[in-house]
């Protein structure tokens, strides 16, 4: 038997140790291991895991199986990749951190909701979407303190994390291989290697690894988490069951560092599905067939959209993803599938034992409260086409046929794998029949390293290639035009993206969106084509080989909970992430409370649906650093006249409504304030915009009366008197709303500086006064156990 290697030796060495300095476990309880050094650090980590399970220690047995697991995994399927055979010290520090993870949280369980009587009961405000003990009515619209589950991230300026297992990070926004050595790019990359290295991150597989919201829904969101996220299309989630919301930079970095976030309990509506969709018909379509029927900022804005119905069932959680993922197009909040047998087959099927066993299955109540209700018969979704510059311009493909394009782009968060799946079969029926590819643009980019492999693995790739399209690494690509890949001035495109507002694609292009079986359809002749005639010919005994899932009927039937969280009795221990970085709450600062502002200005006129990427152009976001350097830039491609406006004294906006749809860059509001704007009114905002204004500390609120609006013109002075919440005009007084948290959050001039002054305790101070009702948590909000083992969930 080989002697055991120093690194071994060292491996071993720090795992016993941790086992006893975090779990109690005396070394001398631990059998002997048995070494070889042809095996290295796997059989050290078996061999103990062994050991425990011997000495009925399964928590921990399981905490470190997992973590030999996730550490030998091959990156392409989410592993950290580290070689064990021969493994320097850095690798070992990686793989210690993982395994002291696992170990502090090996017997972290779920607070499993059981079934209870009327008396103890779900909302009946707001469906599957937000839960409370014993609420009433009263409660909607209250201001209320959660804890999350997971973060996401794109990019990572952090003084520290409160869990580094809940924290996933994926660069995909910019980041391209051909890039690499700009020196803009050079610092991502070198931001996030050390964010890895100094977190001990266990939720890192490298740059271009994937979407960020990909991976995360497909192998990590389950039934009854609460995410939050840095990006408008965080909302992929609810294609599980996950309530996965978007917010901006900063919001996230509070919510990263503290564990807990706040929101304003939203009004829910429900979509249900009936009939049966027609064969090849993705979740593009049936989210553009939605927006063509309801249209975007309408019924959705500032709620919680629910997707039901028994339609339900013939949408695969690829095509629900789609449809949630657009849910921000929609102009919702969040939209999120409630949970089935279709939702339990998918999770059944993901590699990691892991990310299975934490769901908990909701469905609203019979009597569920909702806004609204809306009927889509999925029998009638036709393939459409999305026309620029707006998602809910919707028509059908037979409208457009022929239309000219200069490029097709197959890609995106939005495009799921089963959409490109369904593509390369299209794909394959022009190339069978012999169709000539005409000159033209084509590129495409699979959402994740596994989806390529996937594609390979079924010999779509090849395909692909035959068909003229080039392939991109997982990333945003066309759809955010910010790095290698934007369209051209002039150039018309058609994209199964999920945005093609003004200049996304690359300045002075034209996008349209669909699905990826018309875009593929289109690709060959570079004009737009009805796809029906190639689903003919298509190659359906191929693609159920390829689904390869078990009918619905041989599943067993859901079992759903009913929502009984207890109330969390918060410790106020520093907040610190698992790897000992703890968090200092900062020193108060011994200043009086800043007060409400009171404008004296002139207003400056905008329409509606002024969107960020308006706000903030796409090249001012690799090229700006302060508030001024974005303001230079504020609406410069659709109103260049806007800068001299407000530098000639009209710094209050006066818009219609959805102001500030779109991307969730919280630029777009650090614009505004670098240019010198002080307030921005509107009929509407929308909800991440409205986050970010308030969390950077800019003025903003809805006035609805027509007669506010008719009363004013440009250049005209304006009195907004915060404190007693009105603004006059020409004489005429209206009065505005603001809530507690919105008023506490622009008097201390946003969350940072509210952070500097109240740390840990931010969000409990801001949401105490905000409802009259006891402050009972919503969501996810547990009981610490009296044995004092952590609770996950």
């Amino acid at each position: 038997m080989e002697t055991q290697r120093p690194e071994q030796h060292d491996f071993e060495s720090h795992i016993v140790k941790l086992l006893q300095r975090e779990r109690g476990i005396n070394p001398s309880s631990l059998q002997h291991i048995a070494h070889d050094g042809r095996q290295g650090i796997p059989h050290i980590l078996s061999s103990i895991a062994a050991s425990l399970e011997d000495g009925q220690k399964h928590a921990e047995a399981t905490a470190l199986k997992e973590a030999l697991e996730r550490i030998t995994s091959n990156k392409q399927f989410g592993g950290l990749g580290i070689s064990m055979l021969n493994v320097d010290q850095p690798s070992i520090a990686t793989i210690i951190g993982v395994g002291k993870s696992f170990a502090r949280l090996s017997d972290n369980l779920l607070n499993t909701p059981q079934r209870q009587g009327t008396d103890d009961t779900r909302t009946k405000d707001t469906g599957t979407t937000f839960y409370r003990k014993n609420i009433n009515k009263a409660l909607m619209g209250g201001s209320y303190e959660v804890e999350i589950n997971a973060v996401y991230e794109n990019d990572l300026r952090s003084p520290g994390i409160w869990r580094n297992d809940r924290f996933w990070l994926a660069a995909d926004h910019v980041v391209h291989p051909a890039a690499a050595k700009t020196s803009s790019m050079r610092d991502l990359i070198d931001r996030a290697e050390k964010t890895k290295s100094e977190f001990k991150m266990t939720e890192y597989q490298g740059l271009n690894y994937t979407i960020m919201h990909t991976e995360f829904v497909r192998e990590r969101a389950e039934p009854g988490m609460l995410v939050i996220g840095a990006d408008s299309h965080t909302c992929s989630g609810g294609a599980v069951g996950c309530l996965a919301i978007g917010l901006g930079g900063v919001d996230v970095l509070m919510g990263l560092i503290l564990g807990e976030t706040w929101f304003k309990v939203p009004e829910s509506i429900l979509v249900e599905f009936h009939g049966r969709p027609a064969p090849g018909i993705t979740g593009k379509e049936v989210i553009l067939h939605i927006l063509k029927e309801l249209k975007r900022n309408t019924v959705a804005t500032d709620r919680i959209v629910e997707f039901g119905g028994e339609g339900a069932k013939y949408l695969s959680c690829d095509a629900r993803f789609t449809v949630c993922n657009m849910a921000t197009e929609f102009g919702a909040i969040s939209g999120i599938f409630i949970p089935d047998c279709v939702t339990m087959e998918f999770i059944s099927r993901r590699r990691s034992r892991r990310y299975r066993k934490h769901s908990i299955y909701f469905r609203p109540d019979d009597d569920a409260y909702y806004a609204g209700k809306y009927v889509v018969d999925l029998s009638v979704v036709e393939p459409t086409i999305a026309l620029y510059p707006s998602p809910d311009n919707v028509v059908p493909v037979t409208q457009r046929i022929g239309m000219p394009l200069d490029g097709v782009f197959i890609g995106a968060c939005t495009t799921t794998e089963e959409e490109l799946v369904l593509g390369a079969l299209v794909l394959k029926v022009g190339l069978n029949q012999g169709l000539r590819i005409v000159p033209g643009k084509r590129h495409y980019v699979p959402g994740s390293l596994p989806i390529v492999a996937k594609l390979e693995s079924l010999g779509l790739l090849g395909i692909y290639a035959q068909a003229g399209f080039t392939r991109g690494p997982p990333g945003c690509s066309y759809c955010l035009g910010l790095s290698v890949d934007r369209a051209g001035e002039g150039e018309t495109w058609l994209s199964s993206q999920n945005r093609n507002f003004q200049n996304r694609m690359g300045r002075g292009s034209l996008g349209h969106l669909s699905s990826a079986v018309v875009c593929a359809a289109s690709s060959f002749c570079m004009s737009v084509t009805d796809p029906r005639p190639f689903m003919q010919d298509l190659d359906y005994e191929f693609l159920q080989i390829y689904k390869d899932r078990s009918s619905n009927a041989l599943l067993s039937d859901v079992s759903y909970m009913e929502p009984t969280f207890p109330i969390l009795h918060k410790s106020k221990q520093s907040v610190a992430s698992l790897m000992g970085h703890e968090l200092k709450d900062p020193a108060p600062e011994d200043t009086p409370r800043p007060a409400l502002p009171v404008i004296n200005s002139k207003i400056v006129r905008l329409g509606g649906f002024i969107d960020t990427d308006a706000l903030a152009p796409g090249p001012s976001l690799t090229s700006c650093v302060t508030d001024e350097d974005f303001g230079r830039h504020v609406l410069e491609y659709t109103r260049p006249d806007f800068r001299g406006r407000v530098r000639g004294g009209q710094r209050v906006v006066v818009s219609d409504h959805a102001f500030g749809c779109g991307s969730s860059r919280e630029a777009a509001v650090l614009a505004l304030k670098g240019v010198g704007i002080e307030a921005v009114i509107a009929r509407s905002f929308a909800f991440i915009f409205n986050r970010n204004m308030r969390t950077l500390g800019l003025l903003g609120f809805t006035i609805t009366d027509n007669a506010f609006y008719e009363a004013l013109a440009d250049g005209d002075a304006i009195h907004v008197d915060v404190v007693r919440q009105i603004v006059v005009v020409n004489g005429k007084q209206f009065a505005v709303k603001l809530g507690n948290i919105e008023r506490e959050l622009i008097a201390r001039q946003g969350a940072v500086e509210g952070y500097k002054l109240l740390g840990r305790d931010l969000w409990e101070e801001m949401t105490t006064n905000s409802s009259s009702s006891s402050q009972e948590p919503l969501i996810g909000m547990l009981e610490e156990p009296s044995n004092g083992q952590n609770l996950e969930w």
